[in-house]
């Protein structure tokens, strides 16, 4: 089947006086191209659920992680069943029975039918409700008298889509077409078109309104005056493309008239999600580029691909052109964005950037995906609110993963944006395949799995030491076998060994070949105890992890890929605690640890970890000082804590003998309908070895939060209480009603090197309600009400 890309953006404000091309629509989970700002529309959706943040970005199936940006997430959906086709057949036949329910039914001689009070007609698909029928006995056609209520003949959903309400009327036999006086046509309960006439044409198909006015406002008869409107000589509706076609139409607010055209636009009703067009503008103010507006243009070529092209202009600071194209297969799908631009930040260069990737399911379950990441500067990506990453990936990944096999590859070049890092003696071109294969062994049972793993990097750099390249192979064997002791204790026996050949080369400090390989072996005992009194429960388990392997020399391999060391409650039981291959923990070693669960009846819960490694030797692998130095670890506690609506806590702390606390992490998040809270501290000190750096105490926050019906806010920073500054902060304000919606924000990125300098930046959107599909946002909407 193919595949349709996702939807776009939203219509907006300004576009009447446009040339009479049509208006697009399309959506996307956050619209391309927006200001610094990121407004307020682009806020995601939560759940009841309690969450903990901020979080990583997520890595998905991703085997290894290197903190540089993917590109754009590449979704794909079915083609929209729910269209009406031409020429299509409504079903039944010409002489099928209507259904009619009325107070009073009276038949006249010449087989003139009467309803009157109360009178409901379903034939076809379409319902017509009034208060009094005539239908003639020759012809079928119906006067009727209203108020009336019809729906359209054979919608998918009569109830969401065009709905029509008129004072009287004349319709013939198929309820389709006809003359209505005093109409008003409601599209899916937003768009309402109120004309003095109107006429239905071709089966039903189009509907045309003379001198009428559109809006999705309310209106109240104590107050006639929407908040805007559409003044028009006429108005046509297509029921199959689905379309609203404006002659000479008006733009008023608060009725005061604010633009006009004189010839015909076109937009989509409120059920279209894609269709070729302008989209909504935005406006945006930087301090690097002023004030500027983007006006993009959306082109869909077929259900399968689209192009996005936005012109981006600010006044005599920059001249851009931005791109973006996407494109679904059966089994695959891609999307590139990209632009190019002449500014005064850099006058005389031509800068840009190129974003993109494609997905590929191939035969067996394997996918292919291809990334490539260009840009002229980092500070253009800052400039123009891309990414604020500062290093780049291109090149290819393959992987399949079934329920026992697991296979990742990946072949790429890194670049770095920078200014303190050297590309050419930074590892650029890397390769990496890893193959694991879990099995049950025959005999000794248990479980086993073995890995294989190749890795190689190259420095462009010549340069002795400098320019090191390296290359590993590795292979590892691991089995682990539990059983049910007496007491209800739960043993497991663990072995292994992994084996590694490297070649080094650029580097006289090092052999050329170096081999390696590390035995382990060890058990695990861990004694679950559950009880509880009045409805709670508590859940108390103590582990012991006892491992041994030959204490390793791995002063003449270069450690690259374990240099940053985490100690948490997630690597407390584990059998190394670097995150790569070129180091190994050895030696003689326990992971002691505790945890106590409390279940609460009215649906909360506390959770408490503590442990620490204790080792027969120093792991002269770890730097002096730090938290896993020495024949004994620092303390680590964590706690985590859910309220059961919302509300979670969670902190982890990292302590000596003496109550000397190394690292502290706090996080706190609150959601609820009218507040959604994320934030986190972070903690550590300086003068620990491993960090190598001065102490380090940071605020992470976001928070969302209802200002008032109609009105969400939402405000982010990053403050660095060391250097009493912050690094970023925004504040963004999205206002909505039934029939408008205001995105505006603000922010300041207060980070500065030789190439990027603090910027402030302001950015605003209006979307008019009606046109196109709308997007599910936080928050309430504030609706008119009308008082009597």
């Amino acid at each position: 089947m193919t595949r349709r890309v996702l939807k776009a953006c939203r219509l907006g404000l300004g576009l009447a006086i446009l040339p009479g091309l049509a208006l697009a629509q399309t959506m996307l989970p956050q619209d391309p191209g927006l200001g610094a700002g990121g407004m307020g529309g682009t806020s995601p959706l939560w759940s009841d659920e309690a969450a903990l943040a901020p979080t990583a970005t997520p890595l998905g199936n991703e085997v290894l992680g290197d903190r540089t940006p993917g590109a754009a997430a590449l979704k794909a959906v079915d083609p929209d069943a729910d269209v009406t086709l031409p020429g299509r057949d409504p079903g039944g036949t010409q002489d099928d029975a209507a259904t009619v329910l009325a107070d009073s039914m009276v038949l006249q001689g010449d087989r003139t039918l009467i309803a009157a009070g109360g009178v409901v007609v379903w034939y076809q698909g379409a319902r017509l409700v009034a208060s009094r029928i005539v239908v003639d006995g020759a012809s079928g056609n119906l006067t009727i008298e209203g108020p009336i209520h019809l729906s359209r003949p054979g919608a998918a959903n009569p109830e969401e889509e065009a709905v029509l309400v008129a004072d009287s009327g004349q319709l013939d036999r198929e309820l389709q077409d006809g003359i209505i006086r005093g109409a008003r046509l409601v599209l899916a309960r937003e768009l309402q078109l109120a004309a003095t006439k109107l006429t239905r044409t071709g089966n039903g198909r189009m509907t045309n309104l003379r001198n009428v006015v559109a809006s999705s406002c309310q209106i109240c008869a104590s107050d006639p005056t929407p908040l805007w409107e559409i003044r028009a000589r006429a108005i046509t509706h297509d029921a199959e493309t689905r379309l609203i076609t404006f002659d000479h139409p008006q733009f008023r607010a608060l009725g005061i008239p604010l633009a006009a055209a004189p010839f015909a636009l076109t937009a989509p009703d409120p059920t279209v999600e894609r269709r070729t067009g302008f989209l909504r503008p935005e406006f945006r103010t930087t301090s690097g580029l002023g004030f500027g507006v983007k006006l993009p243009y959306f082109v869909t070529l077929g259900d399968h691909a689209d192009v996005t092209v936005t012109p981006y202009v600010s006044a005599s600071r920059t001249r851009t052109l931005e791109l973006r194209y996407r494109q679904a297969w059966s089994n695959a799908v891609t999307e590139w964005n990209g632009a190019i631009t002449r500014d005064d930040i850099r006058p005389g260069e031509t800068r840009g950037y190129v974003f993109g990737n494609a997905l590929v399911d191939l035969p067996r379950g394997y996918r292919l995906g291809v990334q490539l990441q260009a840009a002229s500067d980092r500070g253009y990506l800052l400039d123009y609110d891309i990414t604020e990453a500062d290093r780049l990936w291109s090149g290819f990944t393959l992987e399949r993963i079934t329920r026992d096999k697991l296979f990742f590859g990946r072949v790429g070049n890194y670049h770095s944006l920078r200014d303190d890092e050297d590309n050419s003696t930074s590892p650029a071109q890397v390769a990496d395949v890893i193959w694991q294969r879990r099995f049950t062994p025959d005999y000794i049972g248990g479980q086993g799995l073995l890995e294989w793993s190749i890795h190689a990097h190259r420095r462009p750099s010549d340069q002795d030491e400098l320019g090191r390249d390296m290359a590993r192979a590795s292979v590892g064997l691991n089995w682990r076998r539990s059983e049910i002791l007496p007491g209800g204790v739960v043993g497991a026996a663990l072995a292994g060994i992994d084996a590694d050949i490297y070649r080094i080369a650029q580097d006289s400090r090092f052999d050329d070949v170096v081999t390696r390989a590390d035995p382990m072996v060890g058990v695990e005992l861990r004694w679950p105890l559950i009880g509880g009194k009045g409805g709670v429960t508590h859940l108390v388990e103590p582990v012991a992890h006892i491992l041994y392997s030959p204490a390793g020399d791995d002063d003449d391999i270069p450690n690259e890929d374990s240099r940053l060391i985490e100690f948490d409650e997630g690597n407390l039981f584990s059998e190394s605690r670097f995150p790569g291959w070129d180091a190994r923990e050895g030696g003689l070693r326990a992971n002691l640890g505790v945890t106590w669960t409390r279940l609460d009846p009215t649906g909360w819960s506390l959770a408490l970890t503590g442990g620490r490694v204790l080792r027969a030797d120093p792991e002269r692998a770890f730097p002096d000082g730090s938290s896993l130095s020495g024949t004994s670890s620092d303390w680590l506690v964590a706690a985590q804590y859910d309220s059961g609506n919302g509300l979670a806590i969670a902190n982890r702390a990292l302590f000596d003998d003496g109550f000397d606390i190394s690292r502290n992490e706090l996080r706190l998040g609150w959601l609820r309908n009218d507040l959604q809270l994320s934030a986190g501290h972070l903690w550590l000190d300086g003068d620990v070895a491993e960090t190598e750096r001065a102490d380090i105490s940071e605020l992470v926050a976001n928070v969302g939060w209802q200002i008032r019906e109609g009105w969400w806010g939402t405000a982010e920073t990053r403050y660095d209480f060391n250097a009493d500054q912050a690094q970023r902060a925004s504040l963004d304000l999205t206002y909505r009603n039934e029939c408008l919606t205001v995105d505006m924000g603000v922010s300041r990125r207060f980070t500065s090197s030789d190439s990027v300098r603090p910027e402030t930046s302001i950015g605003l959107s209006v979307r008019l309600g009606g046109f196109g599909a709308s997007e599910d946002l936080p928050g309430t909407v504030a609706r008119r009400s009308c008082m009597r």
